[in-house]
């Protein structure tokens, strides 16, 4: 007997059903974001199958085994992933339209394929001779790889199956078609259920799938949020399409850590790693100019070195300006608070703008101190040496409180050739008295910025 279909309401966001339409989800209280679907349900008074029993087992009685990964030839992007492609993982790879999606996938592709690895490319919103074009762009492909331009998941499943591939790319998630769900592609519905399909088929097979994700204007992977719970890795590009930079990050990854990232920089020929971002990102730094200075941002296991520059100005408005490019606007408020009380600048008559240099996005609290640094430099007009590198984070009290991994950021700092670092007193390591950088500690804002 046929199943019925059923109307029912799904929440965007976090998959939350509800046999009617709410304003606010229950489950994550978001507004206005349930969709109507159409469901196939099972007949009352079907008889239904009965399935094998599974049995229990003790946790001392399972054996594992080592994970074997496959090199993508691409250094950045194994560092993300874990050290390589894990078989049978599902992984989702999501960015803003034209950040470069594709294009470190059909390098990842290229580089898969010179090394005897089948891969299958499955686009549901490109032509093959678009793909084409694309892959003379990145490089010349020396081994064959097999295309495939569909949306029918009944299809792309028979021939993954078929197709023996070990490595399979979906682009994009949001273009699949599940034909008895009914629904649109793109949809709640459709996206959780091509999702499960693609699942089952890595897990049964062991074939490594990688599903390209649209993004909304949030920011986030367009369709429920539990698609973010199904797969075992989601890696996110970061990056300003005006500047060559990219960043791609991992967001969760079940064979790995989620702290590394990974550098890239968009060319004519597609992307390219970047060995040393901190000498990248500080080439063409401005000198002896007030407002600009050096951090240090911890990504992973990886110190960066970033240049942060704040102007400071009179303001021609009865509320002044704060602006932030690059860092957490409240982050600066704070420190900006923090400057006013426990140093006694008078900064509540003056536009506050502060930007880090070169595309980054920067979350670590270390770079505080080199906020109030150019803060200051900008305010009293006073310039910081260009040799200079600063870290610290900054308490309410004006206390300079410890950060993580401070020889580590040093050692960069000494590696680019700076010849001074501030650091927090309660850092100090005397492993640091044999590089070739001059330490300053300093335990309160007013005594750093003493040395301005």
């Amino acid at each position: 007997m046929a199943a019925k279909e059923k109307q029912i309401f799904f929440c965007k966001e976090c998959g939350y059903e509800s046999a009617k339409w709410q304003g606010q989800c229950p489950g994550c209280r978001a507004w206005n974001t349930f969709v109507e679907e159409k469901v196939k349900v099972g007949v009352k008074g079907a008889v239904k199958q009965p399935k094998d029993a599974v049995s229990p087992m003790g946790i001392l009685q399972v054996t594992t085994a080592e994970e074997s990964r496959v090199q993508t030839g691409m250094r950045e992007l194994d560092r993300v992933l874990g050290g390589g492609i894990v078989k049978g993982s599902l992984v989702l790879v999501g960015g803003d339209p034209g950040i470069g999606k594709s294009t470190i996938l059909l390098q990842m592709c290229r580089n898969l394929v010179h090394q005897n690895v089948n891969v299958l490319y499955v686009s549901g919103e490109e032509s093959l001779s678009q793909i084409k074009m694309r892959a003379e762009r990145i490089g010349v492909f020396e081994k064959d790889m097999l295309l495939l331009c569909d949306n029918d998941m009944d299809n792309i499943e028979r021939v993954i199956t078929k197709s023996n591939a070990s490595v399979v790319i979906i682009d994009s998630i949001q273009t699949m078609v599940v034909e008895e769900v009914g629904s649109a592609p793109g949809t709640v519905t459709q996206v959780r259920e091509v999702t499960a399909r693609l699942m089952q088929v890595a897990k049964q097979y062991g074939i490594a799938i990688f599903i390209v994700g649209h993004v909304t204007k949030e920011g986030n992977v367009a369709g429920p949020r539990t698609l973010e719970h199904m797969v075992d890795s989601v890696l996110y590009f970061e990056g300003d399409r005006n500047h060559g930079f990219r960043i791609l990050r991992g967001v969760k990854n079940r064979f790995g850590s989620t702290n590394e990232i990974g550098v890239f920089t968009m060319t004519e020929k597609g992307l390219e790693e970047v060995d040393n971002p901190s000498q990248a990102l500080l080439n063409g730094r401005p000198q002896n100019v007030s407002g600009s200075v050096v951090v240090s941002s911890l990504e992973g296991t990886r110190p960066i070195l970033v240049e942060l520059q704040a102007l400071v100005c009179q303001t021609n408005f009865n509320m002044p300006r704060r602006t932030s490019v690059g860092i957490d606007y409240n982050r600066v408020n704070l420190i900006l608070a923090v400057m006013e009380k426990r140093v006694g600048m008078n900064l509540w008559g003056y536009d506050a703008y502060v930007n880090i240099a070169g595309g980054m996005k920067v979350n670590d609290t270390a770079v505080d101190l080199g906020v109030a640094f150019a803060i200051a430099s900008s305010m009293n007009n006073k310039v910081v040496p260009s040799d200079t590198m600063i870290i610290g984070e900054i308490g309410l009290a004006g206390e300079i409180r410890g950060v993580t991994n401070v020889l580590q950021r040093v050692k960069e700092a000494d590696k680019m050739g700076f010849a001074t670092c501030i650091i927090p007193k309660s850092n100090y390591d005397k492993a640091m008295d044999k590089l070739n950088v001059k330490i300053l500690c300093v335990s309160t804002l007013v005594e750093a910025l003493s040395l301005l």
